[in-house]
């Protein structure tokens, strides 16, 4: 869908910026990138170069997030948000059928999206790694699912390679950032005064040959990669992916998980900001004629006590259960199901959690020191 190394490259000066907003435009795109809103970063139409988050600055750390104007140039400076491309594909809310009665019988029709093109500006490369993941899940096996499919065939993706690095970022260690390697349409590389652009597939080097573009340099084609380089070796969080699944399963009975479920809320935001969390419900919306119902998709976690519930019994009663199931799925079970880890390292479950559980702090815990309970 998205070929994955860049064979074009041009430099683009910021006063040039919006002739990529034009081109997108001109080729029917319409156009979401970050925008600044109730105070976070969040997915919003970009209509003109003033609408992108210019002189904003992102600090995160576990359980926090502000925003800070730094009145410099930059248009992405921040890292990300709370949200995801997931909110693009796999949908909040998504209608997938109609149920109407006809006399004494009824019929059933499908509910297909009526997809736009989209240009996703802005994107980070633990995000395309995200989207990958969900790829693998939703369209890859067996039975693939149209209405992901459909949302998905829709996107033109421009990322953004990091130069700088959040306090939860641990994207390195997971090998999915701060360069974006794949799946990318165009990737650009911000400096103060230009933008070094490359084509990752002939959908962006359509876009790439509108532009108007010098030649880059060697230096500073090395320049950029330094600066990728810094920014991957400045993050303090990760996680050592080589022993996982197995080390996780042996720590299935370890007493770690008792202290951080004391902790844990179950509120579930760790897996709505997650990029690859996928567990869903499905609701029946009836109309007050009683005579059509909607069948309708939405997102859920396996944090909530009703996702554990099956004929009669709840086999997953208390958070300790909850988050266990959550984190050995996510780092372990996940591998075993789908062939790769299901997570990127983008942080956001630890910032976003309300008491700042951090996610690698746990993982640390249980697969590196001995269980006390079992040696007292």
């Amino acid at each position: 869908m998205h070929p994955s190394s860049p064979q074009f490259s041009g430099r683009l000066a910021r006063d040039d910026f919006s002739h990529l907003l034009i081109a997108l435009k001109q080729a029917g795109y319409q156009i979401l990138g970050p925008v600044v809103r109730d105070g976070a970063i969040t997915w919003g139409e970009i209509a003109k170069v003033d609408d992108l988050p210019i002189g904003w600055h992102d600090h995160q750390q576990p359980g926090q997030y502000r925003l800070e104007q730094k009145g410099t140039q930059r248009f992405f400076d921040v890292v990300h948000g709370p949200e995801s491309l997931k909110r693009e594909t796999f949908v909040l809310r998504e209608p997938l059928l109609t149920i109407e009665r006809r006399n004494k019988s009824f019929s059933v029709q499908p509910v297909l999206p009526q997809s736009t093109p989209t240009a996703m500006l802005g994107v980070r490369a633990c995000d395309l790694a995200a989207l990958t993941i969900q790829d693998r899940i939703f369209l890859h096996d067996q039975f693939s699912d149209p209405y992901y499919k459909t949302r998905r065939e829709s996107l033109f993706l421009i990322a953004v390679n990091c130069t700088r690095a959040l306090e939860t970022c641990f994207c390195a260690s997971m090998d999915t950032g701060p360069k974006a390697k794949s799946g990318f349409d165009l990737v650009l590389t911000e400096d103060d005064e230009d933008f070094i652009l490359e084509a990752g597939s002939p959908a962006g080097d359509e876009i790439f040959q509108k532009l108007p573009l010098a030649p880059v340099s060697d230096a500073r084609l090395k320049q950029d990669n330094n600066r990728i380089e810094a920014c991957a070796a400045s993050q303090t969080r990760k996680i050592d992916a080589s022993r996982l699944p197995e080390i996780l399963y042996e720590a299935y009975d370890h007493s770690r998980w008792d202290e951080v479920a004391n902790r844990c809320l179950a509120c579930t935001n760790c897996t709505m900001v997650c990029p690859t969390c996928f567990c869903h419900a499905v609701e029946e919306q009836p109309e007050l004629t009683q005579q059509k119902s909607e069948h309708t998709r939405v997102w859920d976690s396996c944090f909530t006590p009703d996702h554990g519930y099956i004929h009669g019994k709840n086999f997953r009663p208390t958070i300790k259960d909850r988050y266990r199931m959550w984190l050995t799925h996510k780092l372990g079970t996940w591998v075993d199901q789908f062939g790769m880890s299901g997570c990127v390292g983008c942080g956001r479950c630890i910032t976003w959690c309300p008491v700042g559980i951090d996610l690698t702090e746990e993982i640390h815990i249980l697969c590196n020191q001995p269980d006390r309970a079992k040696n007292k």
